[in-house]
């Protein structure tokens, strides 16, 4: 009886017939998948040894989609982040401006990539967004007046209501527009600025009124007013250099948010929708709720935007947001770079910068007026002819912005000599 049981056992892995273990070889032949690559047998790891000199080589999904994926990425985002926070107490009071309007330009650019970039849905109605989130903050930590509202809350609430408020607003206005694509949606954005510029002029109890204006939210955060100096230990800090700080602190935030989300579910179906509607739809992605939720989010980056930039102007009025805001935000992001990130980074600090240049460049050229020899045209109207030229030289021949220029110059120098 013992004899006749052992023979009917079930014979052990190392007994497997010829027969099975070339089937088993076969499958993982045809599947790629290896034994040596099962965790439990130890496999699947490269040697750090292998790994040294070769920063691109990676074995795993999430270290290929991981945010800074290599360690001269790390290491140059990490000395940019120092710079950024030390650059303030070194410059001075004007270039320390424009550098805070270059990052409420970027937080307002990092929201429309992730709108037309990311999603496809052009827009022209930006400045709208950021008009709410400015009259928005105004009202809840702004000094009420004679005409205009005012609650004095603090900053902090503030910039909340500054981005929620404009999400709402996006939320309503996204189911008429995701009925449109293409051309007759940038005509209906384009719409929705013109409605609410009309509107902002009108409203004196909210904007002031046209060729007024109002006062912007109050700089006091979390108790503390930041418009009067104080020092945190040896070091002096201004109502410049504060605003600076949140604008930096807020664009980082933001930025990070923005760039998690594009490597999320989320900004897949962004990309799907994007690419092609109709088979993101067959394949089960859900067109109204993706459509709106990037116009939800668009806004609130908008909104965001609209209230630092109000605290950096000083004064804010219906005027400011027309078209020429819309073309100078679809600039950040073309000239940038769409879909990326730090594309409107770039944009943003290309579009803001530029005037200045201009200015210093005016005496040296002969055809813009206020030169030696006067001119033909104003540095107003030169900036605005180069837009428009940067805008149709990118999205014919370079549509990743300057961001593709850099991509395309960081590859050709890691692959040289060679041209693959």
């Amino acid at each position: 009886m013992t004899t006749a049981t052992t023979s009917q056992e079930t014979p052990s892995p190392q007994q497997d017939s010829p027969v099975v273990v070339s089937e088993a070889r076969g499958l993982e032949r045809l599947t790629g998948y290896s034994r040596s690559l099962r965790s439990s047998e130890g496999g699947g790891k490269v040697p750090a040894s292998a790994r040294r000199g070769r920063p691109r080589l990676v074995t795993t999904y999430a270290a290929d989609q991981a945010l800074l994926n290599t360690p001269a990425k790390r290491w140059w985002t990490l000395a940019a982040v120092v710079v950024a926070f030390i650059a303030p107490f070194f410059l001075a009071r004007d270039l320390l401006l424009l550098f805070s309007l270059a990052m409420t330009f970027a937080i307002a650019g990092i929201g429309l990539n992730l709108l037309t970039g990311y999603a496809g849905q052009i827009s022209l109605g930006h400045p709208f967004f950021m008009a709410i989130g400015a009259y928005t903050a105004a009202v809840v930590a702004g000094k009420p007046g004679s005409v205009v509202w005012g609650l004095e809350l603090d900053l902090s609430i503030a910039l909340i209501a500054a981005a929620i408020v404009p999400a709402i607003i996006g939320l309503i206005v996204a189911p008429l527009a995701v009925r449109v694509r293409g051309l007759y949606l940038a005509v209906l954005t384009l719409g929705l600025l013109m409605l609410g510029e009309q509107l902002f002029k009108q409203w004196t109890s909210l904007t002031g009124g046209s060729g007024v204006g109002r006062g912007v939210a109050q700089p006091v955060l979390f108790g503390s007013d930041l418009s009067v100096r104080y020092a945190v230990g040896p070091v002096i800090i201004n109502k410049d250099i504060s605003l600076y700080l949140i604008c930096l602190v807020l664009l980082i935030g933001l930025g990070v948010m923005a760039r998690n989300l594009a490597r999320s579910r989320t900004g897949r179906s962004f990309a799907a929708v994007r690419d092609r509607d109709i088979a993101a739809e067959i394949m089960g992605v859900n067109l109204l709720r993706t459509k709106t939720l990037a116009f939800m989010l668009s806004s609130a980056f908008a909104g965001v935007a609209g209230a630092l930039m109000s605290m950096l102007i000083g004064r804010i009025a219906p005027e400011q947001w027309n078209i020429f805001l819309a073309i100078q935000m679809l600039a950040v992001i073309v000239i940038g770079g769409v879909a990326t990130v730090t594309g409107s980074l770039i944009g943003a600090a290309f579009v803001v910068l530029l005037p200045r240049v201009l200015e210093w460049l005016a005496p040296y050229l002969p055809f813009v007026s206020g030169s030696a020899g006067g001119g033909l045209i104003n540095v107003f109207q030169l900036e605005t002819l180069l837009f428009g030229a940067l805008i149709i030289v990118f999205l014919t021949l370079e549509p990743r912005g300057l961001f593709g220029l850099w991509y395309r110059v960081r590859t050709y120098f890691k692959a040289w000599p060679f041209s693959y």
